[in-house]
């Protein structure tokens, strides 16, 4: 792992149209990339009131950097109390707080803090994705990393280690490729990603352009891929092209010949786990000048994809379109995205026989604040349920090595995307994950043109300015760099050499519900 420099990223000069950034090497150095904000909340406030003669002792003695005195102050700053660790901080050595001579200085929970977020993203879970974003390190023990509170799936799930690793084991040796392309005698190319993820499809509409381009960049530095999903694809994601996937969805918004041409993977996306049945939907205040010129749509008019695609009834309906893809492209390697219903084990099946390389299941956890609640938490099955499933399914069936299974919808931390691997399958998309590291509160508002309270999901021009693309990309390659670390480090427990001998090994999983 790369050594953290001690300079903050902080801003970008950015040139508006083609960027500077867009043809600039993005590198995986993990570099400290700090709140956007002046205060941004923590778990303990620490106050230092009037009694304090600005010694400097607390600056001395913590080691979480949560009191500074930047050179030619006298007094140190205002306490970035989202850095502490509170109580804990007791335990590992000296304190500001019984180290202040006057006895100037306190520290008592947030309140606030519990406001954040919900059972599937509760505080905790938040706080330590932006930990991850800004250092590129696991939190410590104060924060709550692996698991949310939703008394349910992943949450639910926990690895059973072996005493030991094996002797011979180093974590160096430890592999987290993934082969996307597993058909035999396929003449396509055997894609190998360095990490077993992909950022997930956010359109152009939906998300901020500088949010997207910054997904695109960080892709490109770890060697992975990200998404467009059914937006189009803009220019700006052209010195990406190596690790774009471009989306074809049932509205076939934006999708041209040449865009299709220059892609490595295309994606059919039939369904959304958050809204399976619905289809896309972009409200009108989200549809600016420069998304209808992308969409081919008027200005300020609400765009709905329908559902399914009209042209798609059967498997073999399915096969016309991979047939269209792989005439237009015959290099690209062919994805279609299916939400998890009863049969999805079917569907996977038929997704293969097709002629398909990768079948992307979306459970019911995925998709943003924009998805309505009544769909994503009453239709479609919860994905740790279908990954199983379809895995124990294929290999029935003879043809588990002949495909990549993809998981997403729900996978918010490495230890999640460990447990889907263990469930059976290849690799899993994240999502929501990225746009927390980007400062996401997960305050719901992501349909609303102004909603987004930190500018992420909106095309709106005064809040595109609240993200630079160079602060978003680092945040992004700060949190890929601790994710594969924890991956690394729950391999190398499990005593496994990598990331393919963690799949399907369910034996390594215990449920806390069926514990004795």
């Amino acid at each position: 792992m790369c050594a953290i420099a001690r300079e903050d990223i902080t801003q970008e000069q950015e040139i508006e149209g083609q960027s500077a950034f867009d043809y600039a090497a993005v590198s995986r150095e993990v570099r400290r990339a700090a709140p956007r904000y002046r205060n941004p909340v923590g778990k303990f406030s620490v106050h230092r009131d009037s009694k304090c003669i600005a010694c400097g002792k607390c600056v001395e003695v913590c080691e979480h950097d949560v009191h500074l005195r930047p050179q030619g102050y006298r007094m140190p700053l205002r306490p970035l109390d989202y850095r502490c660790i509170g109580p804990d901080c007791t335990e590992s050595g000296p304190n500001c707080v019984e180290a202040c001579p006057q006895g100037a200085l306190s520290v008592r929970a947030n309140p606030a803090y519990e406001t954040l977020g919900d059972c599937r993203w509760p505080p905790d879970l938040l706080a330590s994705t932006w930990h991850m974003a800004e250092t590129g390190m696991q939190p410590s023990a104060f924060l709550e990393s692996e698991t949310g509170a939703s008394g349910g799936g992943f949450d639910k799930l926990r690895f059973c280690f072996p005493d030991s690793p094996p002797s011979d084991l180093r974590p160096e040796d430890i592999s987290t490729e993934l082969l996307l392309n597993r058909r035999k005698n396929d003449p396509r190319e055997k894609i190998k990603i360095d990490v077993p993820w992909y950022g997930g499809g956010m359109s152009f509409g939906s998300t901020n352009l500088r949010a997207l381009i910054s997904k695109a960049r960080v892709a490109k530095a770890w060697n992975t891929f990200s998404c467009t999903g059914e937006g189009g694809y803009p220019d700006r994601f052209v010195p990406y092209a190596d690790h774009m996937i471009t989306q074809v969805a049932t509205g076939l918004f934006g999708v041209r010949e040449e865009t299709i041409s220059r892609a490595r993977i295309v994606e059919f996306k039939y369904a959304q786990g958050a809204k399976p049945g619905l289809g896309g939907h972009l409200l009108g205040d989200k549809n600016t000048p420069d998304v209808a010129a992308m969409r081919e749509a008027v200005v300020g008019t609400s765009l709905f994809s329908p559902f399914p695609f009209h042209s798609v009834y059967s498997i073999e309906d399915h096969k016309k379109h991979l047939d269209w893809i792989a005439h237009v492209n015959p290099r690209a390697l062919l994805s279609a995205k299916v939400s998890t219903p009863n049969d999805v084990e079917m569907v996977a099946v038929g997704v293969y026989c097709a002629g398909a390389h990768i079948v992307h299941m979306d459970g019911s956890y995925g998709g943003t604040g924009a998805a309505p609640d009544v769909a994503k938490k009453n239709i479609a099955m919860p994905i740790e349920y279908a990954i199983n499933g379809v895995h124990n399914f294929l290999m029935d069936e003879g043809v588990r090595d002949e495909i990549t299974v993809i998981a997403s919808g729900g996978i918010r931390t490495p230890w999640d995307v460990a447990k889907a691997i263990a469930l059976g399958a290849d690799g899993v998309v994240i999502g929501t994950a990225e746009l927390v590291a980007l400062d996401c509160i997960r305050c719901g508002r992501c349909e609303s043109g102004r909603g987004c309270a930190r500018g992420i999901a909106t095309t709106d021009s005064e809040l595109l300015e609240m993200l630079t693309i160079e602060w978003s990309t680092q945040r992004l390659v700060n949190l890929y760099s601790a994710w594969r670390e924890i991956l690394v480090g729950i391999l190398y427990r499990l005593g496994l050499d990598s990331v393919a001998a963690l799949r399907g090994r369910t034996d390594l999983l215990t449920h806390l519900d069926y514990e004795k």
